[in-house]
C-alpha cells in the first residue's frame, strides 16, 4: 500500500510542478510516411527533450530494428546506430545486414517519449528514453526462448568499422564508425554499453553471413545476439547508453541516470520532462485534431539540437579530440542550420534562453576547432550540406530573441572571418563558396547570394546589438543590398548573372525552388523590394498568383508549404495594403496542408524547423527579419494562448472567434496599429488581445513595419 501511495503522491507533485499532461496530445506518427519533399521524415519512436538517444525504427531502415540515433525530419538517410530486434525463438542463421529482419505488426502507443508495438510473432515491445540512455521492455508472449539481436556494425547507411564484446551474461559493449549524409561522408565514432535485467542462457556473434559461437567480433555487418529463457518470466528489460567519446563514458552515462531497472521509472521521468517543456505554451481549443497537430509540432521543435556531451562533461570536438564543457554547460550537435535559422532558433531562444545559449556556445566551440562555422553539423562533423552562411544567422537570431549567455566576441570573430576571407574552410568544406566574386562584383549564383545577403544583414545587426561595432555593422548592412545587383528591371524578377555581368537564363541557380519562390527572400528589405517592382498593388498581385497553389515542388512556380525559402512569404502581405491576406493565407495553409495523419506534413520537418513554423503561425507571431527582435503578426488559430517566458507569462487572446482576420489589436492594454510588434514589448510577458472591440471594422494601420 505504501508503494502505491508513494507513486500517487509523486504524480500529484509532477502535475503541480509541470502543469497539464500535454504529452498525450503528441502523435509521433504524423509526418512519418511518404517520400521526397512531401514527407516529414519524422520518427515514431521515443526520445527525451534535446536528449542524446532517439529510440525508434529508423525512417530509412525500419526493417533492421529499433535504433538509438536518428535525426528528426532530415531528408537523407542518416545514423541509425545499434538496431535491436526481439525475436521469438532461436536465431539459427546470421542476421547479416539485418535487412527484412524486423516486422512491425502493429503500433500500439505513439506519444512523446513512448513507443509500444507488437513485432516479430507477437513480441510486445515498449521503448522510452532518458537524457543519455534508452530503455526497452520486451515481452515474448509466444515462446519459451526469446532472442535479442543487436547490430553493432550496422546503421542506416554504411559502417566502416565496428566492434562488440560480450562482457557478462547480462551486458555487452562496443562501437561503430562511419556513415554518410546526403552524399557527405560522416565518419563519426559512437560507443555503446548495454545491460539486461536478467542473465542470458547463451550468446553468439555474427559477421556477414557467418554466425559464430564467440563473445567478440569486429567489422561492419556484424553484431551480437543473446538468448533468454522465457518459459515462465516472459519479460526482458534492456537499456543502452551511448557516447561519442568512449565505452567507459557510455557506461558512466548509463549509471548516471540513477534509475532502477524499471521501465516505469524511465517512462515517468521522461513524461514529466516532456510535460515541463510542452507546458511552456498552453493553448485552448475545442478542436482535438488541432491540439494534436500543435503539440506534435511543438514536440518536434524540442528534439534537436541534441546533447553530445557525456555525464562527466566530455565531448568529441571538431578536431577529433576529447574536450570538456565548462561547469553548468552542455554540448550540442545536430544543427540543420540552413533550415532552423528561420524558425526554431528564435523559438528556443525566446522560451529557453539558457539552453539556447549553450547551443550557441556549442556552435562557437565547433568553429574554434573546425576553422569556422559549418552549414550542417552532425555529431562532430561538418557535412557541408546546403548553402549560404546559416550559422551566422542562427547565432544572430538567437541573440536577438534572448539567448545572450555565450562568447559573443568569439562568435563575431568567426562571423567576420567567414564573411570576408575567401576559401576559408570549416573542416573540409568551404564556408562561403564564390565569396571572392561576391565581394568583388556584388553578385554570384542567385539563391546563394540571397542567403549571403540575409547572413550579412544578420551579422550587421549582431555586430551592433551584441558588441556595439557600428562601423562593422554599417559595412555588413550596406553589403546586404547586393540583392539589388541581381534585380532584372526588364522582367522585374531576380536573376543570376554570369561573372561577366550578363544575365543567365531566368531558371538558373535556384536551390530547391524557382525564381518565383525565391523572389521574396529579402525579408530585411521588403519595403524597398516592393517599391522597386512597382508598389504595393503590383506586389500583392504577384503574391496572389504565388498562393494560387500551396503544394509546389522544387520546380513549380507556386508557394511551397514544405520548403524553407517560402516559409516567411505569407507575412509579406503585411508590407502591402492588404495585411488581412496574411491571416487568410496562413489559415489556408494550416487547413489545407497540415493534418494529423501519417502523411500530415507538407514537407521535411528538418530537425524542428517545420514544427516551429507551425507553432509561430498558430500563436500569430512570426520572426521574419534576420537578427531583429520582433514579430510580423497574424491572427492566431487558438482563442486563448499562454506562453511561459523566463520572467513572466504572455497571454494571447482572440476576442471574437468568428473573425478570420485582425480587425483590432491591443498590446498590454494599449491600442496597437501596426502589423509589426517589437520584441521588447512582450519580452517579459504581457497581454495581446485580438478583435476585442465591437463592432469590428477594417484594422487601422498607422505604423508600418520597420525599414532598414
Amino acid at each position: 500500500m505504501k508503494k502505491y501511495l508513494k507513486h500517487f503522491v509523486f504524480l500529484i507533485f509532477i502535475s503541480h510542478l509541470y502543469g497539464q499532461d500535454l504529452s498525450n496530445y503528441v502523435d509521433t506518427r504524423i509526418g512519418s510516411r511518404d517520400n521526397g519533399l512531401e514527407s516529414g521524415y519524422t520518427f515514431i519512436g521515443a526520445t527525451y527533450p534535446f536528449g542524446m538517444i532517439q529510440f525508434t525504427p529508423s525512417f530509412f531502415s525500419p526493417d533492421r530494428g529499433f535504433v538509438v540515433t536518428q535525426l528528426s525530419g532530415a531528408g537523407c538517410s542518416n545514423m541509425g546506430n545499434f538496431p535491436v530486434v526481439p525475436i521469438s525463438g532461436e536465431v539459427k542463421t546470421s542476421p547479416n545486414r539485418m535487412n527484412n529482419f524486423n516486422n512491425i505488426q502493429s503500433v500500439d502507443a505513439h506519444e512523446a517519449g513512448l513507443l509500444s508495438a507488437t513485432v516479430n510473432n507477437n513480441v510486445s515491445l515498449s521503448l522510452t528514453a532518458s537524457k543519455r540512455a534508452g530503455f526497452a521492455k520486451f515481452i515474448f508472449n509466444n515462446t519459451d526462448k526469446g532472442t535479442i539481436v543487436i547490430g553493432s556494425g550496422i546503421n542506416s547507411t554504411e559502417v566502416s568499422d565496428a566492434h562488440v564484446k560480450v562482457t557478462s551474461d547480462t551486458s555487452c559493449e562496443g562501437f561503430a564508425r562511419g556513415g554518410d549524409f546526403c552524399g557527405a561522408k560522416t565518419d563519426y565514432t559512437v560507443f555503446f554499453a548495454v545491460e539486461f535485467d536478467k542473465p542470458s542462457i547463451g550468446h553468439k556473434v555474427w559477421r556477414d553471413a557467418n554466425l559464430i559461437d564467440s563473445g567478440e567480433v569486429k567489422g561492419p555487418n556484424s553484431g551480437v545476439l543473446f538468448e533468454f529463457d522465457t518459459t515462465s518470466d516472459k519479460t526482458v528489460n534492456y537499456r543502452i547508453a551511448i557516447s561519442f567519446v568512449s565505452i567507459e563514458n557510455a557506461k558512466d552515462n548509463l549509471k548516471s541516470e540513477n534509475l532502477n531497472f524499471s521501465f516505469d521509472s524511465y517512462r515517468e521521468k521522461n513524461k514529466a520532462e516532456w510535460n515541463k517543456y510542452l507546458n511552456k505554451i498552453k493553448v485552448t481549443s475545442d478542436n482535438q485534431d488541432r491540439l494534436i497537430q500543435f503539440y506534435t509540432s511543438f514536440y518536434r521543435s524540442l528534439i534537436h539540437p541534441n546533447i553530445v556531451s557525456d555525464a562527466n562533461g566530455e565531448y568529441m570536438g571538431a578536431d577529433f579530440k576529447v574536450h570538456n564543457t565548462l561547469p553548468g554547460r552542455e554540448q550540442y550537435s545536430s544543427f540543420s542550420a540552413w533550415d532552423t535559422y528561420r524558425t526554431q532558433a528564435q523559438l528556443l531562444a525566446w522560451l529557453l534562453p539558457k539552453k539556447s545559449s549553450d547551443m550557441m556556445q556549442s556552435l562557437v566551440d565547433f568553429a574554434d576547432l573546425a576553422g569556422g562555422y559549418g552549414r550542417w553539423i552532425l555529431a562532430n562533423i561538418e557535412t557541408g550540406i546546403m548553402q549560404g552562411d546559416p550559422t551566422s544567422l542562427i547565432i544572430a537570431n538567437s541573440y536577438a530573441f534572448g539567448a545572450t549567455d555565450f562568447d559573443t566576441k568569439n562568435a563575431y570573430f568567426h562571423m567576420l572571418r567567414g564573411a570576408t576571407v575567401p576559401k576559408l574552410k570549416s573542416q573540409e568544406h568551404e564556408i562561403r563558396p564564390f565569396l571572392s566574386q561576391y565581394i568583388k562584383n556584388g553578385y554570384m549564383n542567385a539563391s546563394m547570394l540571397l542567403e549571403y545577403t540575409s547572413a550579412d544583414f544578420a551579422i550587421g545587426q549582431f555586430a551592433k546589438s551584441a558588441l556595439q561595432l557600428h562601423q562593422d555593422s554599417n559595412y555588413f548592412l550596406n553589403r546586404s543590398n547586393h540583392w539589388k545587383n541581381i534585380y532584372n528591371p526588364e522582367t522585374k524578377w531576380l536573376n543570376s548573372k554570369f561573372e561577366n555581368g550578363k544575365w543567365k537564363p531566368q531558371t538558373d541557380d535556384w536551390r530547391e525552388g524557382t525564381y518565383k519562390n525565391y523572389f521574396w527572400m529579402i525579408p530585411y528589405d521588403l519595403d524597398d523590394l516592393i517599391d522597386t517592382i512597382g508598389g504595393s498593388k503590383f506586389a500583392e498581385d504577384r503574391l496572389d498568383i504565388l498562393f494560387e497553389r500551396l503544394d509546389a515542388k522544387y520546380d513549380d512556380d507556386w508557394f511551397a508549404s514544405g520548403n524553407e525559402p517560402d516559409f516567411h512569404v505569407p507575412w509579406v502581405y503585411n508590407w502591402t495594403e492588404s495585411p488581412e491576406k496574411t491571416s487568410i493565407t496562413i489559415q489556408r495553409i494550416l487547413d489545407e496542408m497540415y493534418d494529423s495523419s501519417y502523411s500530415g506534413l507538407p514537407g521535411n520537418d528538418d530537425l524542428g524547423t517545420m514544427g516551429a513554423w507551425y507553432v509561430f503561425s498558430s500563436i500569430g507571431l512570426y520572426p521574419i527579419i534576420p537578427g531583429v527582435p520582433g514579430f510580423s503578426l497574424n491572427l492566431p488559430q487558438f482563442d486563448h494562448i499562454t506562453i511561459d517566458l523566463p520572467n513572466n507569462e504572455l497571454v494571447i487572446k482572440k476576442g471574437n472567434s468568428d473573425a478570420h482576420v485582425i480587425k483590432s489589436l491591443s498590446v498590454n492594454g494599449e491600442e496597437h496599429n501596426s502589423t509589426w510588434l517589437d520584441f521588447e514589448k512582450i519580452e517579459n510577458g504581457g497581454v495581446i488581445h485580438h478583435n476585442k472591440t465591437k463592432p469590428l471594422n477594417k484594422w487601422k494601420i498607422i505604423n508600418q513595419p520597420p525599414k532598414f
